[in-house]
């Protein structure tokens, strides 16, 4: 008799338990394949209606938006056939569930079956170049604030020499506060 009162308290709790399972595998399913969620959903945000519904104007927007691409991004249009250079091509498991309407945490859930790398992929953490000290950073830091403002310092040999450019370009690209 008092096992079945203790019953549906433990079966309660196993469903607890897996609703929590199961709500958390959604969450880390787009923090897990961050870059390929941030451009498919940059890229279906940029088709227009017509575009939409056709798979073969999707993969041609696609290519073009990879030829603006950098960093991480680059690395996922390489893996997923977007560049010229790529060894492979997977734009049509792309292009056609985008057509669909399918979420893009669902496409990349489908690529990274077939391709594990495209989920490894993790955005660079942004520099806050308002708050941080620039003396404390490495070269390659300092190298990557110039290469994300596309521009190059030829005459920089020493890291005072990056610190000094960079402080002569910030007005152009940091927005100060107020």
């Amino acid at each position: 008799m008092m096992a079945s009162k203790g019953l549906p308290i433990v079966s309660l709790a196993v469903l607890g338990c897996l609703i929590l399972l199961f709500s958390s595998s959604t969450v880390t399913a787009q923090e897990e394949c961050e870059v390929c969620v941030g451009f498919l959903t940059r890229l279906s945000e940029s088709l227009t209606a017509d575009e939409k519904n056709t798979p073969a104007k999707i993969e041609t927007r696609l290519k073009e938006l990879c030829k603006t691409t950098k960093s991480r991004e680059n690395r996922f249009c390489y893996y997923i056939g977007g560049l010229e250079e790529s060894a492979t091509g997977i734009l049509g498991e792309i292009s056609r569930p985008l057509s669909w309407s399918m979420p893009t945490s669902k496409i990349c859930e489908k690529l990274k079956k077939m391709d594990s790398q495209i989920c490894e992929l993790r955005y660079e953490k942004q520099i806050d170049l308002n708050k941080v000290d620039l003396k404390k950073l490495k070269v390659r830091d300092l190298k990557k604030i110039l290469s994300d403002w596309d521009e190059t310092c030829e005459d920089c040999l020493e890291k005072s020499d990056y610190i000094r450019f960079i402080e002569k370009l910030k007005p152009k690209y940091v927005k100060s506060e107020l």
